[in-house]
């Protein structure tokens, strides 16, 4: 799959000038930074390349996409949107693929006593990801109802746009805790990682990304698809708390 998206990239670059010099990127809010830095470290390598981002919540960036915003590629934290854009005919089927995985943490202040989902009753306010366009929330919400506590805590929950709202309410201490992503535990400020969210409770957390139907015509676009699926990529994904795709 990898040589047949390389060859397309290779191929479009003969006879597309769409889009040409500029990527336009749509990514999960969780993928800011690192993807911040792949973006600007395939722009080195590529003078005269340049990557426009849009960041937020899968569901809200899918729907913009949909609506007929500018995108080249979309990278959502759950397959759901991907599969969703892919029926409307959006995505090229032949470029989706899975990115990386994550894992699903709650963070709270440090004098704060919880280790386990359980104990969360002790808190007045938890910040999640709105269950309906954040992929963090809805599988935040699952954990608590296959764990048991959904009932208990549904008058706490504190909803938020994306999963880096969710950790400024944290850092704020406009709420108790929230549930995010490991990988933006490692950007906290204030708060630590509290427990990590048993992972039989929700299902595996996939990045998974696909080019529009113009993103396969804009030949820097097909580039960097395939430099995301690069051993470098890996490398990059692992160092900001992502578990990337070994190597086949």
């Amino acid at each position: 799959m990898k040589n047949l998206l390389v060859a397309m990239a290779i191929a479009i670059c003969a006879v597309s000038t769409a889009g040409a010099g500029e990527i336009r990127l749509f990514a999960a809010a969780s993928l800011r930074e690192v993807v911040g830095e792949l973006a600007d470290g395939f722009a080195r390598k590529n003078p005269g390349c340049r990557v426009s981002r849009n960041f937020g919540a899968s569901g809200s960036l899918a729907r913009q996409i949909e609506s007929g915003a500018a995108a080249d590629i979309f990278i959502s934290a759950t397959p759901e949107w991907v599969s969703y854009l892919q029926g409307k005919r959006v995505l090229v089927p032949s470029s989706i693929s899975v990115l990386a995985h994550n894992s699903l943490v709650f963070v709270a202040p440090r004098e704060k006593r919880v280790a386990s989902l359980q104990e969360l009753d002790s808190l007045e306010r938890i910040a999640i990801g709105s269950p309906k366009s954040v992929p963090a929330g809805e599988y935040a919400l699952e954990a608590l109802r296959r764990g048991g506590v959904e009932k208990l805590l549904e008058k706490r929950l504190v909803m938020a746009r994306d999963v880096r709202e969710c950790l400024k309410y944290a850092e704020r201490g406009e709420v108790d805790g929230a549930f995010v992503y490991r990988s933006d535990a490692l950007l906290a400020r204030g708060v630590i990682v509290k427990f990590a969210v048993p992972r039989e409770l929700y299902p595996r957390i996939t990045y998974q990304m696909g080019l529009t139907s113009s993103g396969a015509l804009n030949r820097e676009a097909a580039a960097f698809h395939a430099y995301l699926q690069g051993s470098a990529a890996r490398v990059i994904m692992a160092r900001h708390g992502f578990d990337p795709l070994v190597a086949p």
